[in-house]
């Protein structure tokens, strides 16, 4: 199925994001969490990410496969800028089209170890440019990022939002927003875009908070903040991983409950391969 379609049903679309593991040994597992997921609280579609080296990259493929085809999952797969020309992506295109994926997230993607983007000579610039290329091949539903407290290397947010607006125009046909924890940036955020002329779904991205360090690791890269009170919640039990998961959780609830409650369309779990955390608060978030 086509994600677009899966919205302007009535119901929040709830999906979940999974990084391909490096070894055979931890993809099997990933697949047994994603199993576990999937038969609790049935994800209108699910996601595989793809690696800034060249490692997992061919995993990606592999396991959005197997995952709609063992699993019967909606799969998308994850598709970067990042080291490739037109014509290897081209070629990536055309083995998930082989495997029946309907389905790509068009990324410009980070370079490895985290250093500033370098086009490819022979590939794109921005995932405007990517989102272009795989619509001419008029197979796929294509997919953006967003980000509501501005890309990090963006100019301004004004700047940010025309390039949002621009990926849309050059067809991405809904977008899911980088993490963030403070429910009012993405009202706000969509309310620009709104404004700005975007019509099509903007997906909150939410990333369950499991470890201190991780997630101001995570915050660090992509320019999200978290909230005061939160932030001073967490390092006061820095050293204890149980009470952190269980501030994560109890926040996440309180956030997804508030965006559903207040019209977003749906849910994007960032799980990191992990199923406590997103098991727990989709849970209660249903239980509603």
């Amino acid at each position: 199925m086509r994600i677009s379609e899966l919205f302007g049903r009535g119901r929040p679309v709830f999906s979940f994001e999974f990084f391909p593991p490096k070894t055979d040994e931890a993809a099997v597992s990933m697949l047994a969490t994603v199993k576990d997921l999937a038969e609790m609280l049935q994800p209108d579609f699910v996601s595989v990410t793809y690696g800034a080296g060249g490692s997992t990259r061919g995993r990606t493929v592999e396991l959005v496969s197997r995952m709609q085809s063992e699993l019967g999952l909606t799969t998308m797969a994850h598709v970067t800028c990042v080291g490739h020309t037109r014509a290897e992506i081209a070629a990536l295109l055309e083995r998930l089209a082989s495997r029946g994926i309907k389905n790509v997230l068009a990324l410009r993607g980070d370079t490895p170890g985290g250093g500033k983007f370098e086009p490819t000579p022979g590939g794109f610039d921005h995932a405007s440019d990517l989102a272009a290329f795989v619509k001419e091949r008029g197979r796929f539903c294509i997919g953006g990022a967003c980000y509501p407290e501005k890309h990090p290397e963006a100019s301004s947010a004004d700047d940010d939002l025309r390039w949002a607006k621009h990926k849309v125009e050059c067809g991405a046909e809904f977008l899911i927003t980088q993490l963030f924890f403070d429910s009012e940036d993405y009202f706000r955020f969509v309310e620009r875009a709104q404004d700005a002329g975007i019509r099509v779904p903007i997906v909150p991205g939410i990333m369950p908070i499991t470890s201190v360090s991780q997630i101001e690791r995570f915050t660090q890269m992509c320019g999200a903040k978290i909230p005061g009170e939160l932030r001073a919640r967490l390092k006061r039990f820095e050293e204890d991983p149980s009470v952190v998961m269980a501030i994560g959780i109890e926040h996440a609830i309180r956030q997804c409950r508030r965006l559903l409650e207040a019209g977003a369309p749906g849910l994007h779990f960032y799980t990191l391969n992990k199923s406590h955390a997103t098991r727990s608060i989709l849970a209660a978030v249903k239980a509603l």
